[in-house]
C-alpha cells in the first residue's frame, strides 16, 4: 500500500537549518511529483516546494534561496533542506504525492522555530 512517513522535525533557532525526510513505500517516487506544504495555526495548508517525475523543481517565494527540495530514488525518500528559517515558518510540514489518482499525505512532522 501507499505510505509516506515525514521525520526530521524539531526545534532549531532563527537562523537554523533542518532537513526534513519523506520516506515512501507502495509506489515508486521518480515516476510522480512530490511536494512539501505547512500548515501553522490558524493558517491554510500552503504550497512549500514541489519535485516532477522529471526533476523540475518549484517554490513559493517565500523560502526560494533558503529551502531545497531533492530526492533519492534509490532510498525512494524526497527531502526539504530549510536553511535560514524564520520563526514565522513555525508549522507542521507534509509530504504528499498524487499516486494513481489518490492524492496521500504524509502524518506531517512538526517544525518550531525559537529562541
Amino acid at each position: 500500500q501507499v505510505q509516506l512517513v515525514e521525520s526530521g522535525g524539531g526545534l532549531v533557532q532563527p537562523g537554523g537549518s533542518l532537513r526534513l525526510s519523506c520516506a515512501a513505500s507502495g509506489f515508486t517516487i521518480s515516476r510522480y511529483a512530490m511536494s512539501w506544504y505547512r500548515q501553522a495555526p490558524g493558517k491554510e495548508r500552503e504550497l512549500v516546494a514541489r519535485i516532477t517525475s522529471t526533476g523540475s523543481t518549484d517554490y513559493a517565494d517565500s523560502v526560494k534561496g533558503r529551502f531545497t527540495i531533492s530526492r533519492d530514488n534509490a532510498k525512494n525518500t524526497v527531502y526539504l533542506q530549510m536553511n535560514s528559517l524564520k520563526p514565522e515558518e513555525t508549522a507542521v510540514y507534509y509530504c504528499k504525492g498524487n499516486i494513481w489518482g489518490r492524492v496521500y499525505w504524509g502524518q506531517g512532522t512538526q517544525v518550531t522555530v525559537s529562541s
